[in-house]
């Protein structure tokens, strides 16, 4: 029984890495950047690509980031993803060299950073606080990474204007921060970073501050500057539908350490832990104890108020798993029901209903379109596809696969757990 794996980036050969061309931050490098590194990604060389090495980092006696490890390919948006205090904003500070790792190392484009100064590392970054200048204009702030590296008038007044029209910032140039919005003064920042042609972005919470509204127009124009640029993003977040929504791949941390990576799909319908599956989605997936038997040869998962058959041919004893349902996963009113429980309330969202049933000592959320047909205090009988179930170590929360020929799993990895074949 193996935790999955999450996918791996592509491997590159050392010979495409060789033959690459890298970039510091001068100002010659500056003025020829973009139209270099277009010529780059043409012939299929890694422009953005990023490595992270066993990256550990400690502050007294909490580790903040332990042990991780995570290949990030050219022009992909990937998304660090996590609750408070799990690591993502300490590792995305490392990657760009404001906080040095106690052990590890860190890689662009095959060059070893680990020990670079963040001003020699081609990389820009965005702030949660936007860290505009207040005394400056709009024009000013965009353009002022070009003035410190001294580069001339006219290339500054050339890629300024440039990303502004991208940006959608040109009748703002005269502007002070104070005359803007948040999501213009979100942009200026963009803007500031935009303009240097880095080998990647790196985003902190840049939405946090933004209502939700504009969050989501501006999630939108991300999305669609990253597919116009074809750049390296790795974004920080807290919020999974901004993780969910842009990312291509998604790596989820927990207590600093990696949990999964995949695309947004991946790590939604196949969670490689416990931890995965109860913070993603909205309800999250509902998890309980459960038991897994054979009967007449058939696997059965069973527990006060449930009794679903995994469809699967085997013969073990009894075995103590979680048992996890997605809540839009659960059929109320379907004929032949394998769970058995109280409606105590239900939400309504408009399109959609979400019911909260007690089943057994459990309480299990089912979540479908308005309306569901339930009321508080109905008797209920609910159904699930055997697809649509997933077991769990109990003792290490991660995912129970059965593998004939298993490949190492990756992040965060338990000692092989003894399940169920599935």
């Amino acid at each position: 029984m193996w935790p999955r794996a999450a996918p791996r980036g592509v491997p590159i050969s050392s010979a495409d890495r060789t033959a690459c061309v890298f970039y510091g931050s001068s100002p010659a490098h500056a003025a020829v950047l973009g139209f270099q590194r277009g010529q780059d990604r043409s012939k299929g060389c890694p422009v953005g690509e990023i490595r992270i090495r066993a990256a550990t980092k400690r502050f007294g006696a909490v580790t903040a980031v332990d042990g991780v490890s995570l290949d990030i390919a050219d022009g992909e948006f990937l998304v660090l993803l996590g609750p408070s205090g799990c690591g993502k904003s300490t590792l995305l500070r490392a990657v760009a060299g404001l906080t040095p790792l106690d052990s590890g190392g860190l890689e662009l484009d095959g060059r070893d950073i680990t020990h670079v100064p963040p001003r020699d590392r081609d990389l820009a970054m965005v702030f949660q606080s936007y860290a505009l200048y207040p005394h400056l204009s709009v024009e000013r702030n965009i353009g002022f990474p070009l003035r410190a590296r001294r580069a001339g008038r006219a290339d500054i007044d050339r890629k300024v204007a440039e990303v502004a029209r991208t940006l959608e910032l040109a009748g703002l140039l005269r502007r002070r921060p104070r005359e803007l919005s948040g999501g213009q003064r979100q942009r200026v920042a963009l803007g500031r970073a935009l303009v240097r042609d880095p080998a990647a972005f790196l985003l902190d919470e840049p939405l946090s501050n933004l209502d939700a509204k504009l969050r989501a127009s501006t999630r939108y124009e991300l999305v669609e500057l990253h597919r116009r640029l074809r750049t390296t993003f790795v974004y920080v977040t807290h919020d999974q539908v901004e993780a969910m929504t842009m990312a291509t791949r998604i790596a989820i941390l927990n207590d600093g350490r990696l949990e999964q990576v995949g695309t947004p799909t991946e790590v939604y319908d196949e969670p490689a832990s416990t931890f995965v599956a109860g913070f993603l989605g909205s309800p999250p997936m509902n998890l309980l104890h459960a038991r897994v038997s054979s009967r007449g040869r058939m696997l059965f998962a069973t527990a006060p108020g449930i009794d679903l058959p995994l469809e699967t041919i085997g013969d073990v004893g009894e075995t103590e798993v979680v048992l996890g349902i997605r809540p839009e996963h659960l059929r109320p009113h379907d004929p032949r029901p394998g769970l058995h429980g109280v409606v105590r309330l239900v939400e309504n969202l408009g399109a959609e209903e979400i019911a909260y049933c007690e089943v057994g000592p459990a309480r299990l959320a089912v979540r479908g379109p308005r309306p569901l047909g339930l009321a508080p205090g109905d008797t209920v009988g609910l159904a699930a596809e055997p697809e649509h179930l997933h077991l769990f170590s109990p003792a290490g929360g991660r995912r129970l696969v059965w593998q004939d020929d298993p490949a190492p799993s990756r992040p965060n990895e338990e000692p092989e757990q003894q399940g169920v074949p599935a």
